[in-house]
């Protein structure tokens, strides 16, 4: 069973990013003109896709890749052009269907010119954690735990990797000064207007958890790489089966 903090945090998650900042997570995931702020994160967000579709391989044919935390669907599209069969999954129901609304266009462009050749993604709202969803080859969740304390952000790992066959990956944010800044000070504003804060994460903190987690034993940390782009700061790290 999720721990109680982990299921608080999942719905404070879902609310925002279901109501409160559908809009705007709607333009910043679009090429529309944002400022420059927005451009920042926007472009550390695109440079930290491509690192982790950059550590999947070219040919994803006949297997199964889980986009844990989709959003509107960026790198799952990317997948299933290299023919995985992707389940992408969110909290938020309002960016399931934007990205079912963008998606078609899209997958129909790139089937024209012959380059989905059997890919294909099932969206789905729901819990990244829920055992239906299957089995997977690879499993994907960029900056879907980011707003999870470490304890918590490493039992979600733990629970996906238990359905995970090849390898994991996944980001988080790096500690530092100003990030703790940013957090504290965003406390400051009404609760309804705040956003999920970000939890910083200390990386030996956090290998030491990895480590620790019995779930975990028959892993090994792969590669790991920190996106920094203005207003965006985040690493990804690479867990493999041996």
């Amino acid at each position: 069973m999720a721990p109680l903090s982990y299921l608080q945090r999942r719905g404070e998650i879902e609310t925002y990013f279901d109501r409160t900042a559908a809009q705007a997570w709607a333009r910043l995931t679009s090429d529309a003109p944002v400022g420059r702020i927005r451009a920042s994160v926007r472009a550390g967000r695109e440079r930290m896709r491509a690192t982790l579709l950059g550590w999947l391989p070219e040919d994803l044919h006949g297997m199964r890749l889980l986009d844990a935390g989709c959003g509107t669907g960026a790198l799952a599209v990317e997948a299933a052009r290299r023919g995985a069969q992707v389940v992408a999954i969110d909290l938020s129901p309002t960016l399931i269907e934007l990205a079912r609304e963008r998606q078609p266009a899209e997958l129909g462009q790139l089937a024209q010119l012959g380059q989905l050749a059997g890919g294909r993604i099932d969206f789905r709202a729901g819990d990244m954690l829920d055992p239906a969803l299957g089995r997977f080859d690879y499993i994907v969740g960029m900056d879907s735990l980011i707003h999870y304390r470490t304890p918590d952000a490493v039992r979600v790992l733990a629970g996906l990797a238990q359905r995970a066959d090849r390898s994991l990956l996944f980001t988080f944010a790096p500690s530092n000064p100003a990030l703790i800044l940013f957090r504290a000070a965003g406390r400051l504003f009404p609760r309804g207007n705040r956003a999920p804060w970000i939890e910083p994460v200390a990386e030996r903190s956090l290998h030491r958890h990895l480590a620790a987690d019995p779930t975990l034993a028959g892993w090994q940390r792969g590669r790991t790489q920190r996106v920094s782009s203005g207003f965006y700061t985040s690493q990804a790290l690479e867990m493999v089966r041996p």
